[in-house]
């Protein structure tokens, strides 16, 4: 059981951290939902306050009384098995409570919290703390994506913030790393946390192949797009196909042309296009579409295990051409928080490495982010592989 200590500094961290990732906006910027996929900012400060609340303090925090008795329908996400909520599209319907209320409620279940921990701290409860911090946490990155999306299809394009670390640019010389044929162990294997999709370990046989050590560029994307990537059927998926023509996609997202100048919008604002930088917020069928105009693959999640440490990664989320699917053997946690993981595994892919708002001490090789092909509003990348 990890030590209450470390629990306790690793929450008051974690509910600080959330507060200031918000501490750029203004009022308004919190209610914004302007796609199904993007929640409004204080919406996920007020679902992340609701997880402590709803599986902590009303079962385990002696005469604990709820703050307000519609908050659990008002920020439940998609928790059936404990009631009713709010239908997703309509969290940008929800003026009040208000941002002030939103904040008066974290610190009166934060205040809350520090009590159970410090004078009723036990085994029963310690794990669900800490799948509640890293809860929060991923919702951390989510805040900061759905920030970016609020203010850059604003039509002024805001700045968020100084974040001079978002484009990235590898300084590996690119190179193709040979992974040879076998056994390999794949899942988390240490005593440190990590979610349920991530277990049990495993063995799978691989093939040889080889996967490359950078990621793909802004500039071979844009070679990709002059070659006339995006209306060459033959590239593309037919579900893929069909989102391209929808949508009249012709870039990644965030790209604008400019009398033939690539610009993209940053947190720091809109910007000429850096070539050098890695291809961000891309959709799994555009990363595919790319993988075939240069005559290779994506690789599995479990090649991406098996190979990862070879490469570095985690300054961007990897699309991998595997299916999000449990592991052999997995099982999902009994009650409510078995809801949390098992029952998305269909028709989803998995992405590996993490990303640059992926927050402190959340990030490892094993970790299993998940989402639809069409998304690309995290900070999505990828990684080329070859068959040997």
């Amino acid at each position: 059981m990890i030590p209450k200590n470390k629990i306790l500094s690793l929450f008051k961290e974690t509910r600080s951290d959330s507060e200031h990732i918000c501490e750029p906006l203004q009022t308004e910027d919190y209610v914004v939902q302007p796609i199904v996929d993007v929640s409004p900012p204080k919406w996920h400060l007020g679902h992340t306050t609701w997880f402590f609340e709803e599986f902590l303090l009303d079962p385990y925090l002696p005469n604990y009384k709820r703050y307000h008795d519609s908050y659990a329908y008002v920020f439940n996400s998609y928790y059936e098995s404990i009631g009713k909520r709010v239908v997703r599209t309509d969290r940008g319907n929800l003026s009040r409570p208000s941002v002030r209320e939103i904040y008066e409620y974290r610190h009166h279940v934060t205040s809350n919290m520090i009590e159970l921990i410090e004078n009723h701290f036990n085994e029963e409860f310690a794990p669900i703390l800490e799948i509640g911090i890293h809860h929060e946490k991923q919702h951390q990155e989510l805040l900061l994506t759905d920030i970016k999306y609020i203010l850059g299809n604003n039509p002024l394009q805001p700045k968020y913030k100084d974040f001079s670390n978002e484009q990235l640019i590898e300084t590996e010389k690119k190179e193709f790393i040979k992974i040879e044929s076998g056994i390999y162990n794949i899942g988390h294997d240490s005593e440190e946390f990590c979610y349920d999709n991530e277990l049990p370990r495993h063995r799978v046989f691989l093939e040889p192949f080889s996967i490359c050590s950078t990621l793909v560029t802004n500039r071979e994307w844009i070679e990709f797009i002059n070659s006339g990537g995006y209306s060459e059927v033959m590239l593309w998926h037919t579900e893929g196909w069909d989102w391209v023509k929808k949508n009249s996609i012709t870039a990644p997202m965030y790209w604008h042309n400019n009398n033939g100048q690539w610009n993209n919008y940053l947190l720091e604002g809109n910007t000429t296009i850096n070539p050098d930088a890695a291809v961000t917020h891309i959709s799994y069928y555009e990363a595919f579409a790319f993988a075939q105009w240069k005559g290779m693959r994506l690789p599995t999640e479990f090649e991406w295990e098996a190979a990862q440490s070879h490469f570095n990664h985690g300054n961007r989320w990897e699309w991998t051409e595997s299916a999000y699917l449990p592991y052999p053997n997995y099982k999902k946690p009994d009650g409510a928080l078995g809801e949390y993981n098992g029952k998305f595994m269909v028709n989803q892919k998995v992405l590996r490495g993490s990303s640059i708002a992926t927050p402190a001490n959340h990030a490892r090789p094993t970790y299993r982010n998940f989402f639809h092909a069409p998304l690309r509003w995290q900070f999505t990348s990828l990684r080329l592989a070859k068959s040997l």
